[in-house]
């Protein structure tokens, strides 16, 4: 009994010996392809090999030409299959991506930074070696790529006003089922993450697929107590009222599928305080707004429907967004739109603009309606 025993140990012994010479080669095999990858402007302060991972620390990118930082990230550790790396590709079981910040811009002309765009660009013209055109990318398998506690920040500059800066913090992202180079699959995609607001933040949760190569998806959005005022550069040019706080809730549905979005929803407006005073809120008049909003708790709940081809120069998603918030908004608070707007839809133009007209005799309207109930 004491020899089985003895013979039983010495096996185990010899698979977990095994299992982590294994790994401790496909740990290497990664570091070597991990150490090819020579970016200008990208550093790495420590690159450790473990029994059954690789772990990466204080890596950063910044732009080679501005110097501007793009993205860096605390630590990064990276677990092969142990067998991949023997089949002369690549799978990794997970990607874990801890404490990472990113940062986007988009220029005034609607042009997103993006530094590797410039290298494309620069590489044309030049000679590519025979051993570079034999050379074919390895192929990777990603089964899960995690991010824990990361944050981003996106200037936009777009904005005619004033710019945007929407802040992200305690981003926690979950992706699974990523093959390099692309192919049309379904990955299943859970997001968390808080959105910086004036006085507290708002929280985000996504769910559902995307794919990676064709970027369809359908996925589940919820987003909950959204400082409305980080939204102003969007809404400056719809709105000359002063609108001094409130808050977002909001759930939809979003599909897209060969660029043709599909997004039904809901928007709820929460304590929103307009300064008093002239002008209007997304084309309705703020004295006609706060009147009604009052009446109603200052909370208020309307539908939206986005759909349209985003390759289409005329489909403006921002626009079409904020026109059937507008138009769901009269109807919610009682505003006879379908009757005013719907005329005025058909006569004198479509979205924004032939709301914008409609709205000019709701002030007239709403006296009337009072006086009758008199």
């Amino acid at each position: 009994m004491k020899k089985w025993f003895i013979l039983t140990g010495i096996i185990a012994l010899i698979f977990i010996g095994g299992y982590f010479a294994l790994s401790f080669y496909a740990v290497k095999f990664i570091k070597a392809k991990f150490q090819n990858v020579r970016e200008p402007g990208l550093t790495v302060a420590e690159i450790k090999i473990k029994p059954t991972y690789l772990s990466a620390k204080g890596i950063e990118y910044r732009d080679p030409h501005s110097k501007r930082r793009i993205f860096q990230i605390e630590e990064m550790s990276i677990y092969p299959e142990i067998f991949s790396s023997l089949k002369g590709s690549l799978r990794i079981r997970e990607w874990a991506i801890r404490q990472p910040s990113f940062f986007f811009s988009r220029s005034r002309e609607g042009v997103f930074v993006d530094p590797w765009m410039g290298k494309e660009k620069e590489g044309k013209g030049k000679e590519i070696s025979q051993a570079e055109k034999k050379e074919e990318p390895i192929h990777i398998r990603i089964d899960r790529i995690r991010i824990e506690k990361g944050s981003s920040d996106f200037e936009d500059m777009k904005p005619e006003r004033t710019p945007a800066n929407i802040q992200l913090r305690d981003l926690n992202l979950e992706i699974d089922d990523i093959q390099f180079p692309f192919v049309s699959s379904h990955s299943s995609i859970q997001f968390k993450g808080k959105i910086k607001g004036k006085a507290k933040d708002g929280k985000i949760h996504m769910k559902g697929w995307i794919d990676i190569k064709t970027m369809d998806m359908a996925i589940s959005l919820e987003a909950q107590e959204i400082d409305v005022k980080i939204f102003e550069p969007y809404y400056q040019k719809r709105v000359s009222a002063e609108i001094e706080s409130g808050y977002i809730n909001m759930e939809s549905k979003i599909a897209v599928e060969k660029r043709m979005i599909d997004a039904p929803g809901h928007l709820e407006l929460v304590d929103l305080r307009i300064k008093e005073g002239g002008g209007t809120v997304l084309w309705i008049p703020a004295k006609t707004l706060v009147s009604l909003l009052r009446d109603k708790g200052n909370r208020i709940k309307v539908e939206f429907h986005v759909k349209g081809n985003m390759d289409n120069p005329q489909f403006n998603l921002q626009e079409t967004f904020f026109t059937r918030i507008a138009i769901s908004l009269a109807e919610a608070l009682g505003i006879p739109i379908k009757v005013v707007g719907g005329d005025v839809v058909k006569d004198t133009g479509k979205g924004a603009e032939g709301l914008m007209e409609g709205v000019k005799s709701l002030e007239e309207l709403f006296k009337r309606k009072k006086e009758e109930r008199r």
